[in-house]
């Protein structure tokens, strides 16, 4: 772009579905994003969309995604977010594409890696950015592990250990829960997709998955009880629970390694907050700041204070470390910044495919009772 105005305009975004995913997360976080505006919104529910309207009051919203696409082929729009159902995932963001617009995918991209590098290309060929939200990578007690292993705070690495554990006895049924292989529901592809992303961010490609899941309450058609042990190539291991199951919830993340453990209890506190209708834009509020009593703890069993960190009591203990705030508006900031100037997204397509094939080899691990291989000699 040569006209000066062009290059400061801000992005038009075409955001489609309002459920959960698009109504919490993405119209928020992308209303708060210099650079960006939320354009129009697409759901085929009249409440959604006068909800969308309410809290967007400048938005325009249809009710198809058949819709966003048109606008987008006009040329009305700069980014595509989909906030849809999996299964719709690949057919629109291929689409999006071939309209000539970036896209934003929510997690999962795709079923499986074989589609999503076929977006990864398409996306290549026409010079267009895909990304894929995950949010998580944002979370405040993820980037403080991300930190404390910077600082090499605990020695080489032997083991992570990270949950997403909730108790809900009674299934709430849609399209999420659903036992149609087409849906993608189940946890392993939702909440999964969430932590093989952290584990492979933090120790790099895996080289085996091992994988139970479980469909465990009356009435559920998916998997709702889940976990995957992943073997990294630089020999880490990590330890990922997912469940809908868990009357008393373990730690958030557990992190082992050859001077001392870092544990770390409770959620990040973005989601609670923007369900609660806060926004991150909002002038002097502290955003994704937990309170000292839910810091995390680091140390080691038995060693003095001057040595990891503090020595710990028996039941774990260990010194408090002060948590990272959480920082959901990275996400898009850096995606407005990758629109603007050029560059890689801040999750890229590629990065998903190495992740879906964590999750496919934990579905067939599962299914068959066996470790699978991953990569080379496979």
């Amino acid at each position: 772009m040569s006209d000066p105005e062009a290059r400061t305009a801000p992005h038009r975004v075409g955001l489609i579905g309002y459920g959960l995913a698009g109504s919490v997360f993405h119209a928020p976080l992308i209303a708060a994003t210099d650079g960006l505006v939320l354009d129009t919104v697409s759901t085929r529910s009249p409440d959604r969309q006068a909800q969308a309207r309410a809290e967007h009051p400048q938005v325009r919203t249809v009710a198809t995604a058949e819709e966003v696409l048109d606008r987008a082929a006009a040329g009305d729009l700069d980014l595509i977010v989909l906030a849809s159902p999996n299964k719709t995932h690949v057919p629109l963001a291929t689409a999006a594409l071939e309209a000539g617009v970036a896209v934003v995918v929510d997690k999962p991209l795709a079923a499986t890696a074989a589609e999503a590098e076929r977006l990864a290309a398409l996306a290549d060929r026409r010079g267009l950015l895909l990304s894929v939200f995950q949010n998580r990578r944002w979370d405040n007690d993820f980037r403080t592990v991300r930190k404390l292993l910077a600082d090499d705070a605990l020695g080489e690495v032997q083991r992570f250990e990270s949950r997403f554990e909730r108790w809900r006895p009674r299934p709430k049924g849609g399209w999420r829960e659903s036992g149609d292989p087409a849906e993608l529901g189940g946890l392993l592809y939702d909440l999964g997709s969430h932590l093989v992303d952290q584990a492979l961010t933090l120790f790099g490609p895996a080289v085996s998955v091992y994988a139970e899941a479980d469909i465990r309450r009356p009435g559920a058609e998916a998997d709702d009880d889940t976990f995957l042990a992943v073997t990294h190539a630089g020999g880490v291991r990590s330890h990922l629970w997912v469940s809908a199951t868990t009357a008393q919830l373990g730690p958030r993340f557990r992190v082992l390694g050859s001077r001392a453990g870092y544990v770390k209890y409770g959620l990040d506190p973005q989601e609670a907050a923007l369900r609660a209708g806060r926004r991150p834009d909002t002038e002097g509020a502290a955003w994704g700041v937990e309170p000292e009593s839910d810091w995390g703890r680091l140390g080691a069993v038995g060693v003095p204070p001057a040595v990891a960190g503090g020595g710990s009591p028996v039941t774990g203990g260990g010194q408090p470390v002060a948590t990272l705030p959480g920082a959901y508006p990275a996400y898009y900031a850096a995606i407005a910044r990758a629109l603007r100037e050029g560059g890689a997204p801040p999750v890229t397509a590629t990065e998903a495919a190495a992740a879906l094939r964590v999750l496919e080899a934990a579905k067939r691990s599962a299914a068959e009772g066996v470790t699978v291989r991953i990569g080379a000699g496979a």
